[in-house]
């Protein structure tokens, strides 16, 4: 394996806006989340279909899933984004273009561990309310817009991406 540039990125504004976001929702998750747990009742939704409806149920418990995945998957982003040398490129990675190259694929993991949190952050919502009695599951809308969270962000950085110059 070819040794990469190591070099320290910089955050900009946004960047640290996005790291900021992502961290308030991890405080919003826990919160929804350890808030509702006494309201909840025994048995909640523990899956859904892909048309949004729940069609799996557990024990009340099984809604600490949510934030503690969440959160593991947040904090494991975040200490990966401190190595974008070892990330997988789709373009050769030289002197000349690591810091553009390296920028860019922490700004998307730092944008797609933002949306991640989020996803959790509404499904745990929508458990909630489902377990309320409020609403009838996540929505036939749930898989395609987080579907498309998830791709549109990253065909935009994974494009611009190979139009940084080598």
């Amino acid at each position: 394996m070819e040794e990469r540039p190591k070099i320290k990125i910089e955050l900009s504004i946004s960047d640290k806006i996005f790291e900021l976001l992502g961290w308030l929702s991890i405080i919003a998750i826990w919160s929804l989340t350890v808030l509702n747990y006494t309201n909840l009742p025994d048995i909640i939704p523990t899956h859904y279909n892909e048309a949004g409806q729940a069609d799996g149920f557990g024990d009340k418990k099984s809604i600490l899933t949510l934030p503690v995945v969440a959160t593991i998957i947040f904090a494991g982003l975040t200490i990966l984004n401190k190595y974008p040398h070892i990330f997988n490129y789709l373009t050769k990675i030289t002197m000349n273009n690591a810091l553009k190259q390296y920028t860019n694929a922490t700004r998307m993991i730092r944008f797609l561990k933002l949306i991640i949190v989020n996803i959790f952050g509404l499904i745990a919502f929508k458990t909630i309310q489902y377990a309320s009695g409020q609403t009838e599951g996540l929505g036939i809308w749930f898989l395609p817009i987080v579907s498309g969270l998830i791709l549109i962000p990253l065909i935009y950085f994974i494009i611009k991406s190979l139009k940084t110059e080598n």
